[in-house]
Formats: structure tokens, sequence, C-alpha cells
């Protein structure tokens, strides 16, 4: 138990009907112990049950849980409670993404952008729910890939091997690149939503190692070699590739895949 657990859960001891509860809770969600932020959390309601922040804190656990029905019933209660609840509304279009439910998931991004026209992470997620949204729209054939095109963004680095990135932000939403499966199915979204929460559980082993920040941790399958790394805004690069290519290559890809997600996001195009 860290210190900072210790502290707060000797401070809601003290205190059952304190709301120190929703740090306490997102503590242990973070730190992974998810049965213990759930249990914290019911209890947290049972005596807060009008706090639109105990229901978010609710919903966030349930999505880590993969209870994404019951995170999507939270966070409505939430908006019922603070209407103008940006988190909710972005927990809500993430979900709805995960789901597959493209449109519904626009409409809630749109309104976080809205609010937030500086979060270039929501543009990003927005132009990926309407290229989705759109399978069977051709893309345009460009002499030279373009870094505006965020399906593209990659292109020029990979070339014509059998490798793909993909730029995916903290909630799974990816932001750019694309992922082709051997039946030509784009699916990108999927690998995004399935490898959610992979930087935050980097971050966290990282933190009881003492080897310094992450940088990047690749993988070698029968199916391929995958490389990631971490991106700014809390995003992450991924690089799948033929697992006949020498890792030393696929890092190098990685590393041209990160310089140019960074300039991209910094850009904001």
């Amino acid at each position: 138990m860290s210190d900072q657990i210790r502290r707060l859960s000797d401070e809601l001891a003290r205190d059952p009907s304190s709301l120190v509860f929703l740090q306490l809770g997102e503590s242990l969600r973070t730190s992974g112990q998810l049965d213990v932020a759930l249990r914290v959390s019911l209890r947290g309601l049972e005596r807060h049950a009008y706090s639109a922040e105990a229901h978010d804190l609710l919903a966030r656990i349930c999505v880590d849980r993969g209870e994404l029905q019951r995170a999507l019933d939270e966070w409505d209660m939430v908006l019922r409670l603070a209407p103008e609840h940006s988190g909710a509304r972005k927990g809500m279009g993430f979900v709805l993404y995960k789901q597959g439910r493209f449109s519904e998931a626009e409409r809630y991004l749109r309104e976080v952008a809205a609010s937030d026209a500086g979060d270039v992470s929501i543009a990003h997620a927005l132009a990926s729910v309407e290229r989705l949204q759109r399978p069977d729209v051709p893309q345009p054939e460009l002499a030279t890939p373009s870094r505006h095109d965020a399906r593209r963004l990659f292109a020029d680095i990979l070339g014509d091997g059998d490798q793909t990135a993909l730029l995916i932000d903290s909630t799974g939403l990816v932001l750019a690149g694309a992922y082709v499966a051997a039946d030509g199915r784009e699916v990108a979204h999927e690998i995004g939503a399935a490898l959610s929460g992979v930087r935050e559980e980097a971050e966290r082993a990282m933190r009881h190692l003492p080897l310094g920040a992450w940088t990047s941790i690749s993988f070698e399958a029968e199916a391929a070699t995958v490389a990631m790394a971490p991106a700014p805004n809390g995003a992450l690069v991924m690089v799948a590739a033929d697992p006949a290519l020498p890792l030393g290559f696929v890092r190098r890809v990685l590393e041209s895949c990160v310089a140019r997600a960074r300039v991209w996001l910094t850009e904001g195009k």
C-alpha cells in the first residue's frame, strides 16, 4: 500500500462522511486495485448519492473493469446531476466509440469540443470517428503522403513493407494511422481500444522500479513484432511489423513515428 493510499484511508476512517473517498478511490483505481476502488466508491455513494464526481469516479472504475454499460449508466447520471460535466461527455464518447457506436460517440465528442476547442485529442478523436463512419469512401490518391491526413500520417515512414503504425490517445481512441487486417478490414479502432491503459500500466510499473521513465517497449510474437512508445499529451505510438524484420529496424521505425507524432500533436494538425 502506498503512503498516499494509506494516508487517505486513515483520513476516511476518521471521517467516513468525508469526500476524501474520491481521492482514495482514484488512487486505488490508478494503482490497479479495482475491486477495492469499487468498494470505496460504492460506500461513498451511499453517503453522497447526488455527487456528480462520485458517479464519475464509479464510471471510470467500471471502464477499467470492462463494465462499459454500467459506466455509461453512471455517466448518464453525472449529466443529470451536472449537465455541463465535460469529463462525463468525453467518457461516454470513449465508451460508445469502444462499442462501435460511432454516430453516438461523435455527438458527445462534439459537445466536448464545443466547450474546449483547445483539446487537440478531442479534435483528432472526432476526425477518427468521422472517418470510421465512412468506411466505403475511398481515400484520395496522393502523390506523396500528407501529414495533414491523419490516416496517412506515417505512410511515408512505413513505405510499402508489411508494417503499420497507430497513434492512440490515453482513452484508446485512434488519432492517426491505419491498421488493416489480413481480410482487408480496418481494425484500428479495435486495436486502439484493446491498448487503452497500456501507457498508464507501463508508467505504473516504472514507478516501482528504480529505472526512470519508460521510453519504449517491444514484443516479439509469432504473428508480428510490436513496439510501443509514449507520445505527447498522454498518447501512445504503436508499430506492428512482420516478425521477420530485425527488431532494431522496427525500433528505428518506431522512433521516426514518435517524432512525426510529436510534431503533429504539437502543431494540432
